[in-house]
């Protein structure tokens, strides 16, 4: 049975694109906010030292990345009040079909089963305010080569695409408070 979740709103894009600050200032502003499956899966490995990263594991990373991304959506979706996921589901899709994972099907059934408000905000690549850091540790280019292919899936699933223009931060969140405001 298809969820449907019209209040979790999903913040996606490339690596270094502003996301994870735009969401920082949602929650200031007091929007509840989903924090990102990668980066807290690379932050929990690294310290123990576990295989479940993308440079070691990628098969074992997006199954930990799933799971987690379910947890999210349950948790945003229990109340009816908009809320913000830092990335969404279909990101493994995309993952998927970039590194190929010999077991993938499940990923596509899982993005269909758990359904976002239809409108998917995407963080185009920005070069003035990309950097790296202990858990980004792809380049530029990597940034921007997995922009369309991840546009494509969320296209796909039939999503909205909303690109977040490139302002200021309050400007950011303004435009997203106004986009769901008139969803």
């Amino acid at each position: 049975m298809t969820m449907h979740a019209d209040n979790l709103f999903i913040i996606t894009g490339g690596p270094g694109a502003g996301k994870t600050t735009l969401l920082d200032a949602a929650s200031a502003a007091g929007i509840r906010v989903g924090r990102e499956a990668a980066r807290a899966i690379i932050q929990s490995q690294t310290a123990i030292d576990g295989p479940a990263v993308h440079w070691r594991d990628k098969a074992l990373f997006a199954e930990l990345m799933l799971d987690r991304d379910i947890q999210t959506f349950h948790t945003l979706s229990a109340s009816a009040e908009p809320a913000l996921s830092d990335r969404g589901i279909p990101d493994l899709v995309a993952y998927a079909r970039m590194f190929p994972l010999a077991y993938d099907a499940h990923f596509q059934r899982a993005a269909e089963l758990y359904r976002y408000n239809p409108i998917a905000f995407f963080a185009p690549p920005w070069r003035e305010i990309f950097v790296t850091d202990a858990e980004r540790i792809e380049g530029w280019e990597h940034a921007v080569s997995i922009y369309a292919p991840m546009r494509d899936v969320y296209a796909e699933l039939g999503y909205r695409i909303v690109e977040l223009p490139k302002v200021s931060v309050a400007e950011r969140l303004a435009f997203v408070r106004d986009v769901i405001a008139n969803a």
